[in-house]
């Protein structure tokens, strides 16, 4: 038996901020996650691209509840996005389709590109994405040979700027940062920036700095944790409550309403918003995630 596994007790409920490594899919985190705390009870708050690195939140013990709740909906990127090369993955990770000399693109000509990508757009996702198609992800049809053609869905990109532009050859990268919406591709915008200048474009790095509100400054890599562990010290899981009052509103309940919202009841409702809302006890204890419906707080997920 390895270690964290039956000879410590079960970690406390709350969520691991993950810097993931290059190669990774966000399954293979959690595999090693459930390993270093011992128990199988984590999970995470949406992937990254095994290519990708960054922000990845992870889900631990009673926290698993809480992750399909969280309110992820920005997101902050760096990326490379390399001109003059279309690949069928919109990454690097996939062969090469097109090549097409983009050495002739000013940096205005880019800088214009880019324009008509920010704001709210209709995106169609890389088809190597993991929407499903008719109960199979687009990616798993793709490898059978399928093509595989996506609807165009609303995003938003907040922001999308060049921070640095490079040339070799015949090909140009230009590093971006990017502040989107939940549900954006950022291959798929390498793809298209490359389509409008008709040279193609693909995807040669991504990193995710920011995630809801958790970014990197709050990220430990798969090294730290295991060094951690190995030390006999506890892992750094941000307490539950303290990741309920950092994702949603904060509802302070009096001790009647903790009584009531304990046991499945109502709350009046407080004004605060359609989306959950995280009930605190008298004692600061986090209860439950309710939702507003009329003059009632419904509760959809209790933690006492």
């Amino acid at each position: 038996m390895s270690r964290g596994e039956g000879d410590r007790p079960a970690p406390p409920d709350g969520l691991v901020i993950v810097d993931k490594p290059a190669g990774w899919t966000s399954h293979d985190v959690v595999g090693r996650m459930r390993r270093l705390a011992g128990t199988r009870r984590v999970g995470h708050a949406g992937t990254l691209d095994p290519m990708a690195t960054g922000v990845l939140v992870l889900g631990v013990e009673r926290a698993t509840r809480l992750l399909g709740h969280l309110a992820l909906t920005r997101k902050r990127y760096t990326a490379v996005i390399r001109l003059g090369q279309a690949t069928v993955t919109d990454d690097a990770e996939g062969e090469v389709t097109a090549s097409v000399p983009a050495g002739h693109l000013s940096d205005a000509d880019i800088r214009a590109a880019i324009t008509p990508l920010t704001g709210e757009i209709m995106q169609v996702p890389s088809s190597v994405s993991a929407i499903k198609v008719n109960g199979v992800r687009s990616y798993a049809r793709v490898r059978s040979g399928d093509e595989v053609k996506l609807a165009a869905r609303p995003v938003t990109v907040y922001s999308f700027d060049v921070h640095e532009i490079r040339r070799a050859d015949d090909l140009v990268d230009v590093e971006v940062a990017v502040v989107c919406s939940s549900g954006t591709y950022i291959r798929a915008l390498a793809r298209d920036l490359g389509a409008a200048l008709g040279v193609g474009g693909h995807l040669t790095a991504l990193r995710r700095t920011e995630v809801g509100p958790y970014g990197l400054e709050q990220a430990h890599t798969l090294d730290e944790l295991a060094a951690v562990v190995d030390a006999g010290r506890p892992l750094p899981i941000l307490p539950l409550a303290d990741a309920a009052a950092a994702a949603f509103p904060r509802y302070d309940a009096n001790g009647d309403q903790a009584k009531a919202i304990a046991h499945g009841g109502f709350l009046p409702a407080a004004g605060l918003g359609p989306g959950p809302i995280a009930v605190f006890g008298p004692d600061g204890a986090f209860l439950a995630l309710v939702e507003e419906r009329g003059p009632r707080a419904k509760p959809i997920a209790v933690f006492v």
